[in-house]
């Protein structure tokens, strides 16, 4: 009788996890990638973290979550009538706090919603600094782009074996918390996987990523950008199993359009998750309308300088902390005055020429319901 119970047992647990591995549902269809993409009109906006925050974890940690700051950004990005933000979580966050955690993310979806934005959300990022702490966070180092900005999981994912059980609960819970919330526009699972000369070691993870999110099945898409053409094996797991197709380019308008030529032939919707360096030629008034004619989702770098320090370019410090003449990323200072008026009204005509476009569909729309 024993013997009958166990293998009772083993069999009903073998039928759970094939269960469980048939719940994994495919990837999206072009089709239905495409169906999903016509229900938005031109969405830009900015990969965003509010000025008084370094780093992931001061953003979402209970001591330093300022509210305050969020909607007071985001009414600078209302005001030039940005519609999306990309917004970085960080598992450490999660970990020390979790119902706390997603109230907060809750929180920061309500403010964003009030001014107009719908988000994207990234859950591990391989750039930056690879080991980190939760609770104070350090001070930004003058004149050094992102100096606090941390990886996840960085180098504890390579220390600590064990770690995965937590980061696959961590991105569980999250797409199950939001999985219908209408105020999330996509899932960016893994930002820049293979950057820091982690190459393929950051393939498996990557991988599993994906299962997760495939797990829970929510009902926005899943991506994770690509971001260099050196590294093959990544930019095909990650072209073959995002629902839509996410990318960075920091070049001049001519590779930019090389890039988005190569990536047209997927027939997926494109979303550009970062662009914008002034330095290396990638600007908004040679890149943002080429965004805006492709319908391409269009994602600078920055929104207001702050304590991430991204006004100075990557590999140029400035160790007196002396403001550059010419700003890397972001757009205003925290005052709310833009470093360049003429990009701002550049940015405020696309904006408004997509409203005035909306607006003639709608009258369109309302003089043929009239005739019928």
């Amino acid at each position: 009788m024993r013997r009958i119970n166990v293998l009772l047992l083993f069999v009903f647990v073998l039928s759970g996890q094939q269960l469980l591995a048939q719940k994994e549902r495919a990837v999206w269809s072009k089709e239905r990638a495409n169906e999903w993409y016509k229900h938005y009109d031109w969405l830009r906006g900015c990969d965003f973290i509010p000025h008084t925050a370094i780093n992931q974890l001061e953003m979402w940690q209970q001591e330093t979550f300022d509210t305050a700051a969020i909607s007071l950004d985001l009414t600078y990005a209302q005001s030039i009538r940005l519609n999306c933000m990309r917004v970085f979580l960080h598992h450490a966050a999660w970990q020390i706090d979790k119902e706390g955690f997603k109230q907060r993310v809750a929180q920061y979806l309500t403010i964003a919603q009030q001014h107009g934005i719908v988000t994207i959300f990234v859950f591990f990022d391989d750039c930056w600094n690879e080991t980190y702490q939760t609770g104070t966070q350090p001070s930004p180092k003058p004149g050094i782009h992102n100096s606090g900005w941390i990886r996840d999981p960085g180098q504890l994912y390579y220390d600590d074996a064990t770690l995965v059980t937590t980061l696959e609960a961590y991105v569980k819970d999250i797409l199950t918390t939001f999985k219908d919330d209408k105020r999330i526009l996509m899932w960016d699972l893994y930002n820049e996987p293979g950057n820091s000369n982690y190459g393929n070691k950051s393939l498996p993870l990557l991988e599993k990523t994906f299962k997760w999110g495939r797990q829970v099945n929510p009902s926005q898409p899943l991506s994770a950008g690509v971001w260099s053409e050196s590294l093959v094996d990544l930019n095909t797991y990650q072209l073959a199993n995002s629902d839509v197709v996410s990318y960075h380019d920091y070049n001049n308008q001519l590779k930019h359009a090389e890039t988005i030529d190569s990536l047209k032939k997927y027939g997926r919707p494109l979303i550009c998750t970062e662009y914008m360096a002034r330095l290396r030629d990638s600007r908004f008034d040679n890149i943002m309308p080429m965004l805006k004619e492709n319908k391409i989702v269009a994602i600078n770098w920055g929104l207001v300088a702050g304590k991430t320090n991204t006004m100075y370019a990557w590999d140029t410090p400035i160790p007196s902390g002396e403001e550059p003449k010419v700003w890397f990323h972001d757009i205003f200072r925290p005052d709310g005055t833009p470093y360049s008026d003429k990009e701002v009204a550049l940015i405020k005509s696309l904006t408004a020429q997509q409203v005035m476009e909306k607006t003639s569909k709608k009258r369109k729309t309302h003089k043929r319901k009239k005739h019928k």
